[in-house]
């Protein structure tokens, strides 16, 4: 019997951040303050209602000794599946790839 593979929603990096947080035993007031932003910023991180931004990326880099492309290629992983979930039937009902292009790729029969 086949089993079909359920795909998992992907993780907002509200999440990750989140666990740090636990972790370090950190509110959001306190990683809000410590980085010098706007509370409402961190809460909607958390809530995954708002994504990680160059600006946010850099601090919480700063703050946690990581790199600030680590947080950013959270938001980016987690946006590009998120996409993927979403258009991915659509693209590719709409978008024919482009014949040159798989000429290169496909083997030649020659």
């Amino acid at each position: 019997m086949a089993s079909s593979k359920k795909k998992l929603p992907p993780v907002h990096p509200g999440e990750a951040l989140q666990e740090i947080m636990t972790e370090a035993g950190l509110s959001a007031n306190a990683l809000a303050l410590a980085l010098r932003v706007p509370g409402n910023r961190i809460t909607a991180i958390l809530n995954g209602e708002r994504g990680i931004t160059a600006d946010t990326a850099l601090r919480l880099g700063r703050y946690f000794g990581t790199s600030a492309q680590m947080w950013m290629n959270l938001q980016s992983t987690y946006e590009l599946e998120a996409a993927e979930d979403t258009l991915s039937d659509q693209i590719l009902q709409e978008v024919m790839p482009r014949p040159a292009a798989l000429d290169r790729v496909r083997p030649s029969s020659k």
